[in-house]
C-alpha cells in the first residue's frame, strides 16, 4: 500500500475539561472524526493532498461546532467575515481570501483562486465575485449566525457598557494537512476570526509563512490561536525553517514554534504539522487542541486534551480483523 496521511486541527484553546459541556465535547470530537473521514476517503481513492484538505475543512465549515464558515464568530458589528488559505506543497502555489462574508466554504474559493486567478490573495467584495464568477454557493447572513455566537457576541457588547471582563465565546481556526499517494504535501486553514474583532480584521491565516504554509521538500504546516501573535512570528514558516536549516525533527520543529519569542509574542497558539513520510505533529500551548490523524496503515485518532497521546501505529491487516 502506497503511504498517505490526513491530520487536522479544529482549534487550540485555553479551557479545563471543567469548562467544557460534555455534549460539545462529543460534537467536538464526532466533528473532528467526520472531518477526517471526509479528508480520508479522497486520499484513499487515490486523490490529491490538495482535494483532501479541502473536504476536510469544508466538513468543518459546515458544522457549527467550529469556528469557520457556519457558527464562525461575530465582528463588533454583529457580522461575520472569514479567512482561509490553501498551499499545494508540490508546485508552492497558494489561494487565500480575507474578510469574505457570504461564501459558503471559504477554502473553496481560496482554493478556486489558486487554480484559476493569477492572484495569491484576494479580500473582501473582490472574493465575493470571483466566487460569484465561479459559481461558488452563497448563503446570507442568518446561514453562518448560530446562538451561540450571537450570545457570545452580545456578551462583548455588555463587558464594554459595563467595562469589566466577561467570559466569551470559543473562537478559533481549522486546519489540515495531507500527504497524498503521489508524495505531495498540502495544508488548508479557515477561520471566523476573533468574537468582537475590529470590521475589516484579517488574522494569520491567509498570511503565508504566517498561518499556512507547504512545501513537499520539507513539510506542511497550519496554524491556530492568537492570529496577530502568530502572523508576526511567521510560525508556519519558522517550522519549516528549523526543520531544513536546523535539521530539526518534525515534532521538535512545531514545539520549538510555540515557544518562539514567548516573550514578546504571548498567546494561545497551536501548531499542526506532517512532514514528508506522513507523520503528524502537534504542538499547543493551551492544554487543549481539537485535533485527528489518520494513515493509512493506521487507525483514525481524534483527541481534545493535552493527556490524549497520539496511538501506536495500527497495521492495516489488523483493523481489517
Amino acid at each position: 500500500m502506497k503511504k498517505f496521511a490526513i491530520a487536522i486541527h479544529g482549534g487550540a484553546e485555553t479551557v479545563k475539561p471543567s469548562e467544557l459541556d460534555k455534549k460539545k465535547e462529543e460534537a467536538y470530537r464526532q466533528g473532528l472524526a467526520d472531518a477526517l473521514k471526509e479528508g480520508y476517503d479522497v486520499l484513499e481513492k487515490g486523490g490529491s493532498a490538495l482535494d483532501a484538505v479541502e473536504a476536510a475543512v469544508n466538513s468543518m465549515e459546515r458544522n457549527p461546532a467550529f469556528n469557520a464558515g457556519r457558527g464562525a464568530s461575530l465582528t463588533q458589528r454583529g457580522e461575520t467575515e472569514f479567512d482561509a488559505a490553501i498551499m499545494d506543497g508540490n508546485t508552492l502555489r497558494v489561494g487565500a481570501v480575507g474578510s469574505v462574508r457570504y461564501v459558503q466554504h471559504p477554502i473553496s474559493l481560496a482554493k478556486v483562486i489558486l487554480q484559476k486567478c493569477k492572484h495569491c490573495l484576494l479580500v473582501g467584495t473582490g472574493a465575493e465575485e470571483f466566487a460569484l464568477a465561479n459559481n461558488l454557493p452563497l448563503k446570507g447572513p442568518e446561514y453562518f449566525v448560530t446562538t451561540e455566537k450571537k450570545e457570545a457576541w452580545l456578551d462583548k457588547q455588555l463587558e464594554r457598557a459595563e467595562k469589566k471582563r466577561m467570559p466569551g465565546s470559543m473562537t478559533d481556526t481549522v486546519g489540515a494537512v495531507a500527504l497524498d499517494i503521489n508524495g505531495n504535501l498540502a495544508a488548508a486553514t479557515s477561520t471566523g476570526g476573533l468574537t468582537d474583532q475590529m470590521k475589516g480584521r484579517v488574522g494569520d491565516t491567509p498570511i503565508i509563512g504566517g498561518g499556512t504554509f507547504a512545501t513537499n521538500e520539507v513539510c506542511a504546516v497550519s496554524c491556530t490561536g492568537e492570529g496577530e501573535s502568530i502572523m508576526r512570528g511567521a510560525l508556519a514558516h519558522e517550522v519549516y525553517a528549523m526543520m531544513k536549516y536546523a535539521g530539526n525533527s518534525l515534532q521538535a520543529a512545531t514545539d520549538k514554534a510555540i515557544e518562539l519569542h514567548a516573550d514578546k509574542l504571548q498567546g494561545d497558539r497551536g501548531i499542526l504539522s506532517m512532514d514528508a513520510a506522513g507523520r503528524a505533529a502537534f504542538g499547543f500551548n493551551t492544554g487543549f487542541m481539537k485535533r485527528g490523524y489518520w494513515a493509512a496503515d493506521e487507525e483514525p485518532f481524534v483527541a481534545l486534551w493535552e493527556s490524549e497521546k497520539l496511538k501506536k501505529p495500527v497495521k492495516q491487516k489488523e483493523m481489517e480483523k
